[in-house]
């Protein structure tokens, strides 16, 4: 059973790894169940299925011949391999609308595709733990301030509080990737910081900040920001990596409150 490229297979080797990232879900109090995405040959869904007292596992194969695989390996799995691309699936049908864990070695392809999908669908999910290539995870959990920060960042932390697990060097997959790895931990914020009414507007204001990473905001946001909106602000003035989270959010409600004077 060959990794296949079109799939952006890497399969982890290291059970040590696999053990810790399969006990990382640990919110099992918020729900029943748990999703994992891309399992392979299922080194991580084995030890996931060691915790069926925590939760019900269900696993998302796109791949006819891992699917083959694990119904052949993992007998018990039996009605709960949904085959077919995750990013097709109604997650709110999966589990009958009831809460669960997303976890998995996410393929590296369509790793940024599976965390808006996440993000669209965050009320579902409190909590997700995911091996990611480390770029990308690094610019998942940074900070305002630096080069790495950026859109992603500032989405997925409006709705989630994320968290390094472990970093995973080349040697741990098979094929080795031609890049570093890492897991994080995302847990769902108690609140979001921005409303859900407003969430599409908040995504227009960053994008169209980084959009434009090297100008500063009063040029980035003027097609959302009126001049005389900007004029005695002093956060128009920084360039999008010098904003925080916070001052994204108020820059979203500055942008409702503007909509709904007009």
């Amino acid at each position: 059973m060959r990794a296949k490229k079109s799939y952006g297979q890497h399969f982890l080797t290291n059970e040590h790894y696999a053990r810790q990232i399969a006990e990382a879900l640990t919110l099992t109090d918020t729900y029943d169940h748990a999703l994992e995405v891309g399992p392979g040959q299922g080194m991580l869904t084995k030890y996931l299925l060691e915790r069926e007292s925590a939760f019900h596992l269900k696993v998302a194969e796109a791949d006819r011949d891992m699917v083959a695989y694990l119904n052949t390996h993992y007998p018990q799995l039996a009605d709960d391999i949904l085959e077919g691309d995750f990013l097709k699936l109604r997650l709110q049908e999966v589990f009958a609308g009831q809460a669960f864990g997303l976890i998995g070695n996410f393929p590296y392809n369509i790793s940024s595709q599976i965390l808006i999908k996440l993000l669209d669908n965050y009320t579902l999910i409190p909590e997700m733990v995911g091996m990611f290539q480390k770029e990308v995870a690094d610019r998942v959990i940074v900070g305002h301030g630096t080069k790495t920060y950026g859109v992603i960042g500032v989405l997925v932390q409006s709705r989630y509080e994320p968290s390094l697990l472990l970093n995973v060097s080349r040697g741990n997959f098979a094929p080795p990737p031609r890049v570093e790895s890492a897991v994080i931990r995302l847990v769902r914020r108690e609140e979001p910081l921005i409303a859900d009414e407003h969430y599409g507007l908040f995504k227009h204001v960053v994008k169209s900040a980084f959009g434009k990473r090297r100008k500063m905001l009063r040029n980035s946001l003027k097609s959302i920001f009126p001049a005389e909106a900007m004029a005695d602000d002093a956060l128009f003035e920084r360039r999008p990596e010098q904003v925080s989270l916070d001052d994204f959010a108020a820059l979203t409600r500055k942008a409702a409150g503007l909509q709904n004077d007009n």
